[in-house]
């Protein structure tokens, strides 16, 4: 992952490994959304990324199963920053919620769209550890404080 002078930093860590695991988990749930239009796996990821957005993070169930793995398997850790994947964890929990209100309205093409947008973002974390996160942030952080500041 690259190191960004604007990327959000934190005091915790995390293993980058169960980083990439979680993002399979979360791939695999929206495919199931995909297949099925059912609400819950969306209910289900909007909880657990609000879970790993706050301080909360060590009762997600995606986080346990992707530790187990990571334990189970015994891969070597890859220890970074915990910020950006905190802010993506925000982003997931947006994006998640407005899946579930375009289902709630019936808006069955955007909530797709939108799920296919998440995994995509998972895809890339998944398989090559690219955190789109990481790339945006510089971005939102320049757009908010010219905007505050003006």
């Amino acid at each position: 992952m690259k190191s960004y002078a604007l990327c959000p930093v934190s005091d915790k860590m995390i293993n980058e490994r169960v980083a990439r695991i979680n993002g399979v988990f979360t791939l695999f749930l929206l495919i199931v959304f995909g297949f099925t239009q059912s609400v819950v796996p969306v209910v289900f990821l909007a909880v657990d990324f609000l879970l790993r957005a706050s301080d909360y993070s060590k009762y997600s169930l995606i986080g346990i199963s992707s530790k187990s793995i990571v334990s189970y398997f015994g891969f070597n850790k890859y220890i970074i920053n915990a910020g950006p994947k905190i802010f993506a964890a925000r982003l997931g929990f947006l994006l998640s919620s407005i899946i579930i209100l375009s289902l709630l309205l019936k808006a069955y093409l955007p909530a797709l769209a939108l799920a296919g947008i998440l995994g995509l973002f998972s895809f890339l974390e998944a398989a090559f550890g690219l955190c789109i996160a990481c790339e945006v942030y510089p971005f939102v952080y320049r757009f908010y404080y010219r905007v505050k500041f003006q």
